[in-house]
């Protein structure tokens, strides 16, 4: 077996691959004599989204991964149980739910906590994409928030299991073994776990901050540019950034915008993904939208993908709701590409809860929902800014040197005399301080889990653990 087959378990599922001048032009044959035509219409299914992104935006279906061009949604049960939801006028016996009464089949005990909510909205399965609702309104929402969208043609955003499973998404239809990902070094651990491990892709890392204390457009310009002789690249941008808690000014952002146009340029395919997780958490002068509007369109070779969901911007963490958003300045290549991403999620997770969509899909409704999280906006600003005075204390210069941060949930410290996982494990066994040590001298906290009033203590007891370190070592 070889290592494709040993990737996708195409052997013991009884396909092989054909070679590219056979009849079904390298897709897979069936071998085993069961399949048949069944066989053939996955391939037709294939070669029509393929062809498609190829007519549409051929650097796209060059951007692809190989699983990523042998992905597609299937015309099986959850097609046809859809055909069957809107014809079937007198008996629906295609899905695998129960019913009762014309509702689906529930249990009195688990509706009673939940009486605010129809049956039909909490326990069938929802469509592999997400409620159609719900991607329309996340839709009209990201339209709202960010200007820079309205002009611009995009997909319709598709339901994932959170950020984290977003993100897998596009690994797995981009991301190649070799292939580089080009993002600064300030960054989400598990980056490396999704694209790297997984997938088998390159991290290429440049400094995040300038020497002025800003986003290191120069370098990430000199990162994309080394992309040349192989063309392409994977980008991946975090703002409000994950530890740091910064996002780029207006200035930064056109640098960046500029960088990646200049890039395309050059011959370089590139996938730009802007992982939007803390969106709409700016507390001072900084852009007020995703760059994925600015980066949309902005190239043929560009393919930018969003990246976003209620998990942190509406404070529903265990919900588990994401939303994945593609922008090649084609309708057509963005269906292929959602049915791609479809066909990725009935591979793994089948479909996304459907209460959790539900209870997002209310409050996007609710005449109350933006008074509320403004509310929860304003709270942690006041943190954010409280942080800021307690580090103008001029004792702490001594110890550490504060990372710009300006949004999100995170600031993070730079240790001037200790390591920064000897001071975490101190503060945890002596003072009960719980923090995050990332790389010799980083230290990350996130003040959006502390009260305003104990972030004082909170910073003095680091401090205290700091001098603590330093008298023992001298």
């Amino acid at each position: 077996m070889d290592n494709r087959e040993q990737r996708y378990g195409i052997a013991a599922a009884g396909w092989a691959e054909v070679e590219p001048n056979e009849r079904r032009k390298g897709g897979f044959l069936c071998r085993c004599g069961r399949h048949g035509v069944a066989c053939e219409l996955m391939n037709a299914i294939v070669e029509d989204l393929n062809g498609k992104i190829r007519r549409g935006n051929p650097y796209v279906y060059e951007l692809l991964s190989g699983l990523g061009r042998e992905l597609y949604f299937p015309r099986g049960i959850l097609t046809q149980s859809a055909e069957a939801k809107e014809q079937a006028y007198r008996f629906d016996a295609t899905i695998g739910i129960a019913t009762e009464n014309g509702q689906p089949l529930y249990l009195p005990l688990i509706q009673e906590t939940l009486s605010d909510y129809e049956p039909k909205e909490l326990y069938p399965y929802a469509p592999a994409a997400g409620k159609p609702e719900l991607r329309q309104a996340w839709r009209e929402k990201m339209l709202r928030e960010n200007p820079s969208l309205r002009d611009k043609s995009f997909s319709q955003p598709v339901v994932t299991s959170a950020l984290t499973h977003g993100l897998s998404i596009v690994a797995d239809m981009f991301a190649e073994a070799g292939d580089a990902v080009i993002l600064p070094d300030k960054l989400w651990g598990n980056y490396n776990l999704i694209f790297s491990v997984r997938r088998g892709a390159g991290m290429k890392t440049f400094p995040f901050f300038s020497s002025e204390g800003l986003f290191n457009v120069r370098g990430l310009r000199e990162t994309l540019l080394k992309q040349r002789t192989r063309k392409k690249a994977i980008l991946l941008l975090n703002f409000p950034n994950n530890p740091t808690g910064y996002t780029p000014g207006e200035r930064e952002a056109a640098g960046i915008v500029e960088a990646v146009r200049e890039a395309a340029e050059a011959g370089i395919n590139l996938v730009v993904v802007t992982d939007d997780a803390y969106f709409g958490l700016f507390y001072e002068d900084t852009l007020k939208e995703s760059l994925f509007g600015r980066i949309a369109q902005i190239h043929p070779r560009v393919l930018a993908v969003k990246v976003d969901g209620a998990t942190k911007e509406e404070y529903v963490w265990g919900f588990r709701v994401g939303f994945l958003t593609f922008s090649a300045g084609h309708p057509e290549v963005h269906r292929a590409l959602e049915n791609k991403a479809m066909g990725c999620i009935r591979g793994t997770v089948s479909s996304v809860t459907h209460p959790s969509q539900s209870f997002v899909l209310h409050a996007l409704k609710s005449p109350a929902f933006r008074q509320e999280k403004e509310e929860k906006y304003l709270l942690l600003k006041e943190r954010a800014l409280e942080v800021k005075k307690i580090l103008a204390a001029d004792k702490f210069a001594e110890v550490w040197e504060p990372y710009p941060f300006n949004s999100g949930y995170f600031m993070c410290l730079r240790l001037k005399s200790v390591k920064a996982e000897t001071l975490r494990r101190h503060l945890l066994q002596h003072y009960g301080v719980g923090v995050i040590s990332l790389g010799d001298s980083d230290l990350r906290i996130a003040f959006s889990s502390v009260a305003k009033e104990d972030l004082a203590q909170l910073f003095e007891l680091v401090y205290q653990g700091v001098k603590d370190l330093k008298q023992l070592r001298d």
